[in-house]
């Protein structure tokens, strides 16, 4: 049984719910965030030495890393369901967009995320931090154009930066991009995603 070491408000809820997309069994096993620090409890470093989420556990395999991990539940679980055919020119496409969510896509957000808690001390870098979150969302705005999903259909893609457009919302900027906000509208009114909601528990970047 697949066990999702399951984090409030954080990545965790895609692989929630790309298992609902999969209808595949889970298990979560929640943990909440410290109130003040807003960092994982120390309980998760019993799952994996870094202590972070999103983690699975599959049997006796542990697998961190959101992008390895919907790879490897595409590849173990997912039947040849939401991926493109492996040798495909989509199938670069989508593998691309995998790492590209984490990759580069997260980084200037999480600097804007802990550089705005420094208050006037961060103001140098705000200039930089916002040239840069408008060439990355604008890259994925303009791959939006005229279509529904990063690839001719849903897959596991649009699951894996599908933080990365609802994040937009708390920071004020989502509705800059139309595109990513309808992407976000549509891919949250899967009935998969609602019902990973409901079972995901807190989540603030859920209403677009």
């Amino acid at each position: 049984m697949i066990v999702v070491h399951h984090l409030n408000d954080s990545r965790s809820q895609r692989i929630l719910w790309l298992l609902e997309e999969l209808s595949v069994p889970y298990e979560i096993k929640s943990y909440a965030r410290d109130a003040t620090t807003r960092l994982a409890p120390p309980e998760l470093t019993a799952i994996h030495p870094l202590g972070k989420s999103p983690v699975i556990t599959d049997g006796e395999r542990v697998v961190h890393e959101s992008g390895a991990i919907i790879d490897y539940l595409i590849r173990r679980h997912g039947g040849g369901r939401l991926a493109p055919a492996l040798g495909s020119e989509a199938y670069e496409t989508y593998q691309q967009w995998l790492h590209y969510a984490e990759g580069s896509a997260m980084l200037p957000l999480l600097m804007f995320m802990y550089v705005s808690r420094l208050g006037e001390a961060g103001k140098p870098l705000h200039g930089r931090i916002d040239g840069e979150i408008a060439n990355h969302i604008g890259y994925v705005n303009a791959a939006l154009e005229g279509r529904d999903w990063l690839l001719a259909d849903f897959s596991a893609a649009d699951v894996q930066m599908s933080f990365v457009g609802e994040v937009l919302l708390p920071f004020g900027r989502l509705d800059a991009y139309p595109n990513i906000k309808a992407w976000v509208k549509r891919f949250q009114a899967r009935p998969a995603y609602k019902a990973a909601l409901e079972k995901g528990g807190a989540y603030s970047y859920g209403n677009a």
